[in-house]
């Protein structure tokens, strides 16, 4: 086999010259379609224990190539070596629309092909003058020695009759440094039941619990530890002959094991109570168990109603005392009504008091656009743009004891980092900076798979229902075993990474660890989005914890 082509730091050449080009680039870059050889060379990445290094080539020719194979070596230092390096084909999907408010450093705008879901093939066909970037990561084991490992991708093709090859090396650079596990409390919420998604099940096992099986292992892969999981709609009810009911947790339980066999559960984040009743400034109304016709009915109830009050004074006690029997009353928090707002605060309240009432001590959490809800709420999640706007609030309630999370969902737009696929890659990594520097000690998000309202998650990025942000609805692609990742998650896991090293640093040392996230957090919408100099950061921090 010839050993022909171009790795991006060999002599120059013309592509017409060459029949096969490969070059690397950093993995906090999107590439595009028409991307051409550029400087940007990871040498080596630097990485901690327990959390991924990742590399990013790409490969290019001036004419089509039937099929491309990528291979890649053991990571090997010394005696010392790692197997299981993964070997992924960046994939790429439409945006046909723009946000409303994209940001003065979109990246390209709709409409376009943006690069997103890692597909689980190491080989492809490349068409003339097209970039192909591969995606090569691996996890470093706990308890790796440190040192420099290297490895080496080949990249393999057949042009013109002739078998090419080209050699890549990869350098990873292995600090004694533990990022095993992440102290930043991360949800995403999930879909079961999906019709992309048909998985092999179990003998007894249904094909949600199956689907489940596959999104919680992804989830523990990328650093998630919250799952929500909603006692309401789980619960089974039966009316006794005394007129009380009868509270069966059974499919209850069997969700919150597979979250904890798979290594989620942290904390259990128990599903909203109470929803509108209509448009956007409409009240709460709550679900309830009432009886009619001798039956019990699930219905949407006033919050302050005796509906509400009969109901609750005896689910919300039995689901008390079962998680006290469960051993999980410490992790679990109740959402009472999403995203509350100050002309619906009254019903939400009156929500909040059920649970004051019938559960007390049980932390309440929900997402918020206001800052009028002392008293109801113990765990904060402001969006975005909220957090900026009132932060000295939210400092003061964590001061109080409470808890200050924050989130996204299709917005903030403009300036503001979210995980939106128009947006710089590492604005997405940033998100979790973030936290650290403004001391949101959790990030939730909506959207891990919702891709109910279109036909193809891969060609419809937007629905044609309900306007949302390319990027915002999931993060994850159906596959035929389970699911496909998105650079946008790996992205986030590793951010979620960062923040445990930048509060390591911390506890040793905080004013650099202040610096060190003032350098790429300028401003709530305001940042350092220059990959080399974040890994110039990120390596500082890594010397400055070994």
């Amino acid at each position: 086999m010839l050993a022909l082509g171009l790795a991006f730091f060999s002599v120059p050449a013309t592509p017409a010259d060459i029949p096969l080009q490969v070059w690397q680039v950093d993995p906090l870059v999107k590439v595009f379609r028409d991307s051409e050889p550029a400087d940007d060379l990871v040498d080596p990445i630097d990485v901690a224990r327990g959390e991924h290094a990742v590399w990013q080539i790409v490969v290019r020719s001036a004419k089509e190539i039937a099929k491309v194979s990528v291979i890649v070596s053991d990571l090997k230092s010394g005696r010392e070596k790692f197997k299981g390096l993964r070997v992924r084909t960046v994939g790429y999907v439409p945006v046909n629309q723009a946000m409303p408010d994209p940001p003065k450093d979109a990246l390209r705008k709709p409409p376009c092909d943006f690069a997103d879901p890692l597909l689980e093939t190491s080989s492809f066909a490349l068409k003339p003058n097209e970039a192909q970037p591969v995606w090569i990561d691996a996890k470093v084991p706990a308890n790796a020695k440190q040192g420099l490992y290297k490895a080496e991708v080949k990249v393999m093709a057949t042009v013109d009759g002739r078998d090419l090859s080209v050699k890549i090396p990869l350098k990873a650079n292995v600090y004694p440094v533990n990022a095993v596990r992440s102290r930043l409390w991360l949800t995403n919420w999930y879909f079961p039941s999906q019709k992309f998604m048909q998985l092999p099940v179990k003998p007894g096992e249904s094909q949600e619990d199956a689907q489940l099986r596959v999104i919680a292992k992804s989830m523990a892969e990328h650093r998630q530890n919250v799952a929500l999981i909603a006692p309401y709609s789980l619960t089974k009810y039966e009316l006794r002959s005394d007129g009380k009911i009868r509270f069966d947790f059974s499919d209850f339980d069997r969700r919150v094991q597979i979250f904890i066999d798979a290594g989620v559960i942290g904390r259990i984040e128990g599903g909203h109570l109470g929803w509108r009743i209509g448009g956007w400034e409409s009240p709460f109304h709550i679900d309830a168990q009432v009886v009619e016709g001798g039956k019990l009915v699930s219905k949407r109830v006033d919050p302050s109603s005796p509906e509400a009050e009969q109901f609750y004074s005896q689910f919300l006690p039995a689901l008390k005392q079962h998680l006290q029997e469960k051993g999980w009353l410490s992790v679990y928090m109740q959402h009472l009504a999403d995203e509350p707002i100050s002309t619906n605060i009254e019903s939400y309240r009156a929500i909040a008091r059920l649970v004051r009432n019938y559960m007390p001590g049980v932390k309440t959490i929900d997402a918020c656009h206001t800052k009028e809800l002392v008293g109801a709420l113990d765990v904060w999640v402001p969006q975005l743009n909220y957090f900026a706007k009132s932060h000295e609030h939210y400092m003061e309630r964590q001061r109080l004891g409470e808890e200050v999370w924050m989130y996204t969902c299709v917005y903030p737009q403009g300036e503001y980092a979210n995980r939106f696929l128009e947006l710089p890659l590492i604005k997405t990594r940033l998100l979790h900076w973030i936290n650290f520097k403004y001391n949101a000690t959790g990030y939730l998000h909506w959207g891990f798979n919702y891709w109910l309202k279109v036909d193809d998650p891969y060609k419809t990025l937007i629905s044609p229902e309900w306007f949302l942000p390319a990027g915002d609805p999931w993060i994850v692609y159906p596959g035929k075993n389970g699911l496909i990742d998105s650079i946008r998650y790996e992205t986030m896991r590793d951010g979620s990474a960062d923040y445990e090293l930048l509060c390591q640093l911390k506890q040793k040392k905080p004013d650099l660890a202040q610096k060190l996230a003032d350098r790429h957090i300028l401003d709530f919408d305001k940042y350092n989005t220059d990959p080399k100099t974040f890994r110039r950061t990120r390596k500082e921090l890594l010397e400055a914890l070994k």
